[in-house]
């Protein structure tokens, strides 16, 4: 080895021995008589001291090295006289008496510290020095943990990781595929896999049992902050189990995780169906750090996950406010200890809901005043003792601010979560170092297109409906409930799974309700169909979003400070300059072209 010691393993027990630390020159200070140097490696950060009276040549050498210098020192380790408390290594230093240059660096692109002077672009063209920075080392070191962590629990609970192929057959009912010509069988292409879900029913087939695998799955769509066109799963399947079997055993990896990796004990994961978060939160995974659930005040009728009473629609129906009365929905939210917002606040707030991206026309507010009177912005509709009504139905206090949305269901609903995630940030109320779990249940099995006047499956098509509701895939299958569950963690869902189908007759349903006949259901999916034939297990599974999870534990929004070498929001590595253009030769050894 180059080196006898990391430069963050010497303590002041060290005191006195001769060592060789290598690594990269962090900062250099010259005081004149003595040059000192901050020497960094993977590990930590060592003072390296240069004195000209002992060791001038020694010392007119270190001042003309530059920063990101490799360097081989070897000396004698000394108790610092001007101790440093917030480093490991603070209470010493080296004494240098041997210097080698084992490598020259250009000065880099940008400082390589905690807050840098690089922005995002220029750290994506150099990661590998980017990197170097603690914040993204350790985002990396946390993501080996938790892969490390993930392990040792799957494999106490006798899983088996099991590698699957990268290069399978394109299949609809997903997102668009990567797709990979074939020189040995021209005209045709690989698809590189969405996910392994076909692959890890048939090792179920195949009577593995229990499966794992972390692994990269691929999608061709378009980015943002927590998608990348690669990322990792943690992907799981069971045989012989039910529902609850699975929530218990992912519950179970994902406390360990806690434990193990960020020293958090969680309690036990709530339970929350579909219908339900939809009504309190507007949305299928709800940030439950905090409180604030929707208040329906009217809901047309024929909506399923709302039961509104006729008293409820008296508080704002039959007042001659239009934007009420044509509403299929109003709902609102109460934000506590906001009533002292200013005309200012309240404005940004509407235009906040009126952007391009949530959509609504406008907002109404209802202040209670610190001597319980209210101030509404629809006062002239309404009198005081309506909005003393609002009040009590909202559960609203002196000192809440009520904040009310009306409009078509789905959309008004969506742009009511958006709102209550805005005030909950505006409250401090969404801190990342707080976690809050839960499970959703029950979802719709599918969804219907407008456009394309046909179902798509809300998960995948080989979810399996809740036993008590086939009968309903004949006369009413958009009522069909999955069986299907999802895991939230902080308004982000980490991980969702099914119970599959592992019926043959059941699946070629399935996919008759999709739409598929069964020449094209045979040629997609015949694979499957024909291996339930040889004795299918019941079986279900999940997959963790595994970028997701680190970034949830390292306390950050998006998965690409988690990932070595991300790809930009267009999906281009910046770093190496792909993807690129490839020549003729090897268009031709494929048999494909460019269209012209």
């Amino acid at each position: 080895m180059l080196r006898t010691h990391t430069c963050g393993e010497l303590r002041i027990t060290d005191k006195g021995k001769r060592v060789t630390l290598c690594g990269w020159l962090q900062r250099s200070r010259d005081l004149g008589g003595m040059t000192f140097i901050d020497l960094r490696d993977r590990y930590h950060i060592t003072q390296l001291v240069f004195n000209m009276e002992t060791h001038s040549a020694l010392c007119e050498q270190a001042r003309k090295l530059g920063r990101e210098f490799v360097l081989q020192v070897t000396g004698t380790v000394a108790e610092r006289s001007n101790k440093n408390a917030h480093l490991p290594t603070g209470d010493i230093e080296i004494i240098v008496e041997e210097l080698s240059i084992l490598n020259e660096a250009k000065t880099p692109p940008f400082t390589i510290e905690e807050h840098t002077d690089g922005g995002d672009d220029l750290r994506m063209k150099y990661r590998y020095l980017d990197i170097r920075r603690n914040s993204v080392k350790n985002n990396l070191l946390l993501r080996h943990k938790m892969a490390q962590q993930t392990r040792t629990y799957m494999d106490a609970q006798h899983f088996v990781e099991v590698e699957t192929p990268v290069l399978i057959k394109s299949t609809p009912e997903g997102a668009r595929d990567f797709v990979v010509p074939s020189r040995m069988n021209a005209g045709q292409f690989y698809a590189l896999p969405q996910s392994p879900q076909t692959f890890k029913q048939l090792l179920m087939v195949a009577g593995m049992d229990r499966y794992y695998q972390i692994v990269k799955c691929f999608r061709d769509e378009d980015l943002r902050a927590d998608r990348q066109p690669e990322f990792t799963q943690i992907d799981c399947e069971m045989s012989f189990v039910e529902q609850e079997d699975i929530l218990k055993m992912f519950e179970g990896l994902v406390k360990h995780l806690f434990k193990n990796v960020k020293g958090i004990d969680i309690d036990p994961m709530p339970r929350m169906t579909y219908a339900e978060a939809m009504k309190f939160y507007g949305c299928d995974k709800p940030d439950t750090r905090f409180d604030m659930k929707f208040v329906t005040l009217r809901q047309a009728q024929g909506d399923k996950n709302i039961m509104v009473s006729s008293s409820n629609h008296d508080l704002v129906g039959g007042k001659n406010f239009k934007v009420f009365d044509d509403a299929e929905i109003v709902v609102g939210i109460c934000a506590k200890g906001c009533a002292e917002y200013t005309r200012k606040q309240l404005d940004e707030l509407t235009e906040f809901v009126k952007k391009p991206q949530i959509g609504v026309t406008g907002l109404v507010y209802a202040k209670v005043n610190a001597d319980g009177t209210i101030k509404s912005s629809v006062d002239k509709f309404y009198t005081p003792e309506d909005l003393q009504k609002w009040a009590l139905t909202f559960d609203a206090k002196p000192g809440d601010l009520i904040l009310i949305l009306a409009g078509e269901t789905n959309k008004t609903r969506n742009a009511l979560n958006e709102l209550r995630l805005e005030m909950g940030t505006r409250l401090g109320l969404r801190n990342p170092d707080t976690f809050s779990c839960l499970w959703v249940l029950d979802f719709p099995l599918l969804e219907f297109n407008e456009e394309e006047k046909r179902f798509f499956a809300m998960h995948h098509p080989f979810t399996s409906p809740k036993p008590e509701d086939i009968s309903l895939l004949d006369s009413n299958p958009g009522a069909v409930r999955a069986n299907a569950y999802d895991m939230v963690i902080n308004g982000v869902e980490v991980g969702g799974g099914s119970i599959r189908i592992f019926n043959k007759e059941l699946q070629s349903k399935m996919f008759e309700i999709l739409g598929f006949t069964k020449e094209q259901a045979q040629a997609q999916f015949g694979f499957l169909m024909n291996a339930f034939e040889f004795g299918a297990p019941p079986h279900g599974g999940i997959a963790f979003g595994f970028d997701r999870l680190c970034s949830l534990f390292g306390g950050e929004s998006s998965i690409r400070d988690f990932i070595a070498f991300p790809k930009n929001n267009s999906g281009r590595d910046v770093m190496i300059d792909a993807p690129g253009e490839i020549d003729q030769k090897q268009f031709d050894e494929l048999g494909i072209g460019l269209k012209k």
